[in-house]
């Protein structure tokens, strides 16, 4: 565990909950497959499992290094404010204390990014939405998840938090890049007008990016004054997810410049790292190590994600 009496750490961390949906049909979004009577059979007593392994997980995570749960956890696909609501209420998270920072996204899924803090060490000071434009190959608008920007204070430190679900690949790597190319690029705008009011500004940039560390949208999102803690932890061995045997670090959080600052810094990224322990993963032999996820197709399987979470630890001099 990470000690020393004058210094405060803190986990940062970001995890895809794979479809953590309630049980209702919403006429407004394309939710069908997650009701009682679809196929996926999503009833009341796998959505109550599903919040209490969610909320086991996010409970763990860097509590190891640091002693107790994050500060703050980005969220990808949640369905509303309701399943959120539950999930802070739910068995191993109902007395953390968090609080909820979440706004509706336009994405025809109906899914959601939101931003979870502990109301004991994080105050909200401001919360706004981002559309990222993006088109099909008709031209025609192609509804996607907002960028959730989170203005935060912790220990007398704004930080700005940007939590991000960027498009899918799942009409082809190369043919969508073009549509998370659009996503970095409204980040890194974003990240411009935060410092066109505050040069000094902390951010940090989380999410399920759907590239890797190596993808050109990342690399786009970096050079515009980003250091990424993450591009070491991606092998042949391991990453968030795992998609035909091959490992992806989709799930990164990113830093801006002045969290690595080493002389005169009482605000320091420590490390960063994927949250993978062995009741994560999937025992079958075929998909061994795998993330043990919820739904495979449309069998029910009774895991947790298909996604690992990810964090980053930062040390607060106390002086």
């Amino acid at each position: 565990m990470l000690k020393k009496e004058n210094h405060n750490y803190y986990t940062f961390a970001f995890y895809n909950l794979e479809n953590l949906f309630d049980t209702k049909d919403d006429p407004n979004t394309i939710d069908d497959d997650f009701t009682e009577h679809s196929e996926r059979n999503w009833n009341k007593r796998r959505f109550r499992k599903k919040l209490k392994q969610m909320g086991s997980v996010i409970s763990r995570i860097g509590s190891e290094e640091v002693g107790h749960p994050p500060a703050l956890i980005g969220l990808a696909e949640v369905e509303n404010r309701y399943v959120l609501e539950e999930l802070v209420d739910s068995k191993y998270l109902r007395h953390k204390n968090y609080g909820i920072a979440h706004i509706d996204s336009p994405d025809e899924r109906g899914i959601d990014t939101a931003l979870l803090y502990r109301k004991d060490h994080v105050e909200i000071r401001n919360i706004s939405a981002h559309t990222v434009h993006v088109v099909n190959e008709e031209g025609i608008r192609d509804y996607t998840r907002d960028i959730l920007e989170v203005q935060v204070k912790i220990d007398d430190h704004e930080v700005y938090v940007l939590v991000n679900h960027w498009p899918s690949r799942r009409k082809g790597v190369e043919e969508t890049a073009f549509r998370r190319m659009a996503a970095s690029q409204k980040a890194s705008e974003i990240a411009e007008q935060i410092r066109a009011v505050d040069p000094r500004a902390r951010i940090v940039v989380m999410g399920d990016f759907n590239d890797d560390p190596n993808s050109e949208s990342i690399k786009a999102l970096v050079a515009s004054e980003f250091y990424n803690p993450m591009e070491m932890l991606l092998t042949r061995y391991e990453g968030s997810v795992n998609y035909k045997g091959d490992w992806y670090l989709f799930d990164q959080v990113i830093v801006s410049h002045n969290f690595m600052q080493q002389h005169g810094n009482d605000f320091r990224f420590q490390k960063a790292d994927i949250f993978n322990p062995a009741f994560l993963t999937d025992r079958n032999q075929k998909r061994k190590g795998n993330p043990f996820r919820t739904f495979l197709g449309k069998l029910y399987t009774g895991g947790f994600s298909d996604h690992f979470p990810v964090y980053a630890i930062f040390s607060i001099d106390r002086g």
